[in-house]
């Protein structure tokens, strides 16, 4: 093929032929358009050759989608969605690779940010988690946009655009039924179907277009085919119960309708697991866990610490510290605060904890709260940091390893197949020792 448009004419829409290398944060892959600018191409795999479409152009770089593959990379697969492809669904980057490779890539990935951001040295491995071998099947939660006709779908990438999409294989079975079976709901803006598995009854939370303006006496009903779920609406619970229950390992937990629960069916007993692992807690030791959700690590270091023992749960949303109340009720040794986490927090509660759960948002922790940790007189022995995205992770890391700290065991889960997506389990131990 001959070279492609000479580089004025690389602009939005405008197509040219390349070679990929290597995957890049953002779910592409790196190479060079014709006129020297980088590419992050969406849809191909490392070492192929593609002819891509520019869906932004910048300064500096193009973005693109790979819609056409010259040469064909061992590790592309066809996607098991019809919908994942150039222009279409926004929510899997990964479909069109093999479940091994998409693993592979994953650490690669987070080896390179541990080490650019961080300076950590480290060849983690992505665990697998089990229930979903084909990357299929293992979400519990799965948020919908709604048109203005009432149809369900996904944003495409980059888009305010809705894909029409009624089944999602990523989603669970009991997810994936209510969804077929919802008629259109006018005036709905988003609709999120959370269900736990079989035994378990679904909620159905719906943002509408009139939002609060919305008068109790105009709330619409349940549509045709869609019973035996409990419904709120804008907030509001209109049939059923406003919450989910889930079992982990012997313990239940209440998850009401925007509280935060992970969304792989076995993520929550996967991170308790290596949470508690990691920390070794003793009896009579004093834990905090910050970011606390609904109480799901708070439970089993309440637990683990015993009677002598004691735990402050943190958690900002209101709703969240409700049901984590609720889910920790039954241990007098557990208690909840609903308050921002900041620097002013951890200089009044955190001293002389012997040990710390940090579980933030995507963002991260941030400088201030890190650095307000290091200051410390009396820091926690150990601190577990969860997270869901390595470049936050490792900026807050290299706060703890800079003031001395030392990184113990990093554990890395694949909580997001068929995404670039992965959720860190790593451990810091101060200098306060052992």
């Amino acid at each position: 093929m001959d070279q492609a448009p000479a580089a004025e004419a690389i602009t939005d829409a405008a197509l040219f032929e390349l070679r990929v290398g290597a995957l890049a944060a953002g779910g592409g892959c790196v190479g060079r358009a014709p006129d020297g600018r980088v590419a992050f191409v969406r849809h191909a795999a490392p070492g192929e050759l593609v002819l891509a479409r520019v869906t932004q152009d910048s300064a500096h770089f193009v973005r693109a989608d790979a819609v056409q593959i010259l040469e064909t990379s061992p590790e592309r697969v066809t996607p098991a969605c019809p919908h994942a492809g150039p222009g279409r669904c926004g929510g899997c980057d990964w479909q069109h690779l093999s479940r091994k490779a998409q693993r592979h890539f994953k650490a690669e990935l987070l080896a390179t940010q541990l080490r650019r951001l961080a300076g950590i040295e480290r060849e983690p491995v992505v665990e697998e988690l089990p229930g979903a071998p084909d990357g299929l099947g293992w979400r519990t939660r799965v948020r919908f946009a709604v048109d203005r006709d009432g149809r369900i779908g996904f944003r495409r990438h980059r888009s305010h655009d809705i894909e029409l999409v009624e089944d999602c294989p990523v989603g669970l079975d009991e997810v994936r039924a209510i969804a077929s079976s919802l008629a259109r709901w006018r005036g709905a803006r988003e609709m999120e179907i959370t269900s736990l598995g079989p035994g378990s009854m679904p909620l159905v939370a719906v943002s509408t277009r009139d939002g609060a303006r919305r008068r109790s006496s105009n709330q619409p009903t349940l549509p045709v085919g869609l019973s035996g779920v409990g419904l709120v609406i804008d907030g509001r619970s209109v049939a059923g119960p406003d919450h989910v229950v889930a079992s982990v390992h012997h313990r239940r937990f209440r998850v009401s309708a925007g509280s935060f629960w992970q969304v792989h069916l076995a993520a929550p007993t996967t991170l308790v697991d290596a949470v508690i692992d990691a920390l070794g807690p003793r009896e009579g030791e004093r834990a905090v866990d910050l970011y606390a959700g609904v109480g799901l690590f708070t439970a089993f270091l309440a637990e683990a610490v015993g009677e002598r023992g004691s735990v402050l749960a943190v958690e900002q949303d209101r709703g969240a510290a409700s049901d984590a109340r609720a889910n920790l009720a039954d241990l007098p040794n557990a208690v909840v605060r609903s308050q921002r986490v900041d620097p002013y927090l951890l200089a009044e509660h955190l001293g002389g904890a012997d040990l710390l759960v940090l579980d933030p948002p995507r963002q991260g922790a941030g400088l201030a709260t890190m650095q307000a940790l290091c200051a410390l007189e009396a820091p926690p022995r150990r601190v577990a940091y969860v997270a869901c995205d390595p470049a936050s992770f490792a900026r807050d890391a290299r706060v703890l390893i800079d003031a001395g700290w030392r990184l113990g065991e990093l554990r890395a889960f694949d909580l997001f197949p068929m995404t670039e997506h992965v959720e860190l389990v790593a451990v810091f131990e101060s200098a306060r020792g052992t």
